[in-house]
């Protein structure tokens, strides 16, 4: 047997916070070596940060990089410790990993496929390292090798393969493999998405037993630089089986994984391979970096890899989801190092659904930080300083605000007040009806014109929306706490919100998910609740309403989906022509073909024609859209992922094609009329 015991970190860094980035990474070696690790990996980029954008570009920045490195390397000592950065290369930037052994560093690997699509934008800062190209780079004074290498570190063979290297076909690690590697390094920043989890468990698994060797996968953890978050949850595989695996979503800033492998083991596993041919040519030298190294011996160890028990539920995107956006608050709460959150809590599911967000992210943040630990991390916050449990701690966080007018409902009124107390939350009431009118007769007095609902119907909805807004950023204003956003993915993809109304605020952390799966998560929340936690029952009188806007005279009943569409087919539609760039013939014919008999084929047609045309109109209010997190490939963020022009045609020569052909069908449909809706 040849044992060592390895480890992969994941780490919650923060673009150019160069001393927590150091302090993170300086944890977890001690980490590591307290528990006997003599190879541990740290993320990609976890010097700068993964999402620094065009500071990349800075000198300082690259500068600072090299510096932050010659600090972190006589932490090494008696290890050996693979960690990320971008480096200068004959006027080329490239993203590489850095392999240091007992304090000293042995070279530098350029990562070879850069991610270039969906929220990533790697071209734009790096350039792709060639294959089987070597060269040298100056750093502090001293030349050290860059380039496609390997390593041999005291007999042992360590290779690399860089986040996006192990998702593609040509992937490095098959190189790597005919050299007879033995440790396969991912240094990684890859970010969370619904399901991603299980994609990377079969490319590390695979990596193990196709190229014959340990794989390690280290990931960054939490909200890194404000719309993407990352969920950790470190890899480590022999054999094509996981060995380790590491928790996800976690508040702890250093997370360190580790295993015992024997490497005598692994080799005759690659041996026994029958289409395994080892490359036996002889090299000039400049790929395998040499190394003297004293492995320190390891016991082995018979513990099993052993994932949370909700990584088993029934309802893991609905846990997913919770993890994911509570994590992402309670990053975006103390690296802005605001006081707290201030909800428009209406009553309806989406605020609703928000405040719920906050109030169940202080709650994981004292099980997993311990009310001490969740304390230090707000340390800026005196009242969460004093606070002795987790509903103390969420009063000290969240406020919430309802805002009546003469629409309001006494239903809405009642179920705001009922979440906000059973959350533990500091709620206000206000009336600005008031305020309304007073605007309404103003503007009236000066145009000459006398508004009434039959006439300026939408213009009257949104002064409504409108004039909420001052009291909400008043109370955010005074609280120096952040005014979350409450519009959700299906609403921002036709519009449905008013400017400088109900979008107001600093971030929007359900932006990047639909009305549909919210309402569905609701109920969850009302009747079991994430594992480890609770249900609020209070939210039952949420879920028992309608979905409204409350901007029209309660005699005319306004719901949502009359106003738009019903929401499981607005989704649906939404997935079709956003996601799979379909025109609006292929989404009815699809449509048609999802929901069989359910709805007439002329409503069908009005309805897929009234979403592009909303789409289209629209697309200034998702540009000015407060930040969201980034969950899954249908986001609509045209900062990071959907872009699409804010002037266009309208789909109109496509839209004709549908009216064609359902006149040809004997289903004619007419142009519908304009929804009636919040615009702008």
């Amino acid at each position: 047997m040849n044992l060592i015991k390895v480890a992969a970190a994941a780490l919650n860094q923060t673009p150019l916070d160069w001393e927590r980035n150091k302090r993170n990474m300086l944890q977890a070696i001690e980490t590591a070596r307290a528990e006997g690790v003599s190879l541990l990996c740290l993320p990609e980029l976890c010097i700068t940060g993964y999402g620094c954008e065009d500071a990349f570009h800075s000198p300082g920045l690259l500068e600072t990089a090299g510096e932050i490195l010659a600090e972190i390397a006589p932490a090494t000592r008696g290890m050996v410790v693979s960690v990320g950065l971008p480096v200068l290369v004959e006027h080329g930037i490239f993203n590489t990993a850095c392999l240091i052994a007992d304090g000293r560093i042995l070279g530098f690997v350029g990562k070879r496929f850069l991610a270039g699509d969906g929220i990533h934008y790697e071209p734009r800062w790096f350039k792709p390292w060639p294959q089987g190209v070597q060269g040298r780079l100056t750093l502090k004074g001293k030349e050290y090798p860059v380039g496609d290498l390997y390593f041999d570190v005291g007999g042992v063979k360590v290779g690399f393969e860089i986040c996006e290297d192990a998702w593609v076909a040509r992937r490095p690690g098959a190189e790597l493999a005919l050299k007879g590697v033995d440790l396969i390094l991912n240094p990684s920043a890859s970010h969370f998405a619904f399901g991603k989890m299980e994609v990377r468990k079969r490319f590390v698994q695979e990596g193990s037993r196709a190229f014959g060797a340990v794989y390690l996968y280290a990931n960054l953890s939490g909200c890194e630089a404000g719309r993407i978050l990352y969920d950790g949850g470190a890899l480590l595989a022999s054999g094509g089986r996981l060995i380790a695996v590491g928790d996800r979503f976690s508040f702890k800033d250093v997370l360190v994984t580790s295993a015992v492998v024997d490497l005598a083991q692994t080799r005759m596993g690659h041996a026994r391979t029958a289409s395994f041919q080892p490359d036996l040519k002889k090299e000039d030298g400049s790929s395998c970096i040499r190394a003297e190294f004293e492995w320190p011996a390891a016991t082995l160890s018979t513990s099993k890899p052993s994932p949370a028990a909700w990584e088993n539920s029934s309802d893991i995107k609905k846990e997913e989801f919770t993890r994911a956006v509570t994590l992402g608050l309670f990053d975006y709460l103390r690296k802005t190092r605001a006081q707290g959150f201030v909800v428009s809590l209406s009553g309806g599911a989406d605020s609703s659904a928000v405040a719920c967000l906050v109030a169940l992210m202080a709650e994981r943040g004292v099980a997993d930080l311990g009310r001490e630990g969740f304390a230090q991390a707000f340390s800026h916050i005196e009242s969460v300083r004093r606070a002795q449990d987790a509903r103390q701690a969420v009063r000290a966080l969240l406020t919430t605000v309802y805002q009546s007018t003469r629409h309001s409902s006494r239903t809405t009124r009642s179920a705001a007040s009922e979440v906000a107390d059973s959350l533990g939350a500091r709620h206000l009431e206000m009336d600005v009806d008031l305020l309304v009118e007073q605007y309404v007769e103003i503007v009236s007095h000066k145009i000459g014109h006398q508004f009434t609902w039959e006439t300026d119907d939408m213009a009257l909805q949104n002064i409504q929306a409108r004039v909420r807004a001052p009291g909400v950023w008043l109370v955010a204003n005074e609280r120096n706490a952040i005014l979350l956003t409450t519009s959700n993915r299906s609403e921002a993809a036709v519009g449905y919100a008013t400017m400088d109304g109900d979008t107001c605020g600093g971030l929007c952390p359900i932006g990047g998910i639909d009305k549909a799966f919210l309402r569905e998560w609701l109920i969850w929340m009302e009747r079991e609740g994430p594992q480890g936690l609770h249900p609020f029952p209070a939210l039952k009188a949420v879920n028992a309403q309608q979905p409204t806007a409350e901007l029209r005279p309660s005699e005319q009943g306004q719901t949502d989906e009359e106003d738009l569409m019903p929401y499981q087919l607005l989704d649906a539609i939404e997935r079709l022509a956003i996601r799979d760039k379909k025109t609006p013939l292929e989404v009815f014919l699809s449509i048609r073909a999802e929901f069989p008999g359910r709805y007439p084929d002329q409503a069908l047609g009005g309805w897929v024609e009234r979403f592009f045309r909303l789409w289209c109109r629209n697309q200034w209010k998702r540009e000015r859209y407060a930040p969201s997190f980034h969950l899954d490939d249908e986001n609509l963020d045209p900062k990071t992922w959907c872009r699409f022009p804010i002037l266009s045609g309208n789909y109109d020569r496509e839209l004709e094609e549908l009216r064609d052909f359902l006149r040809a069908t004997a289903a004619p449909v007419a142009r519908p009329a304009p929804a009636s809706l919040k615009k702008p």
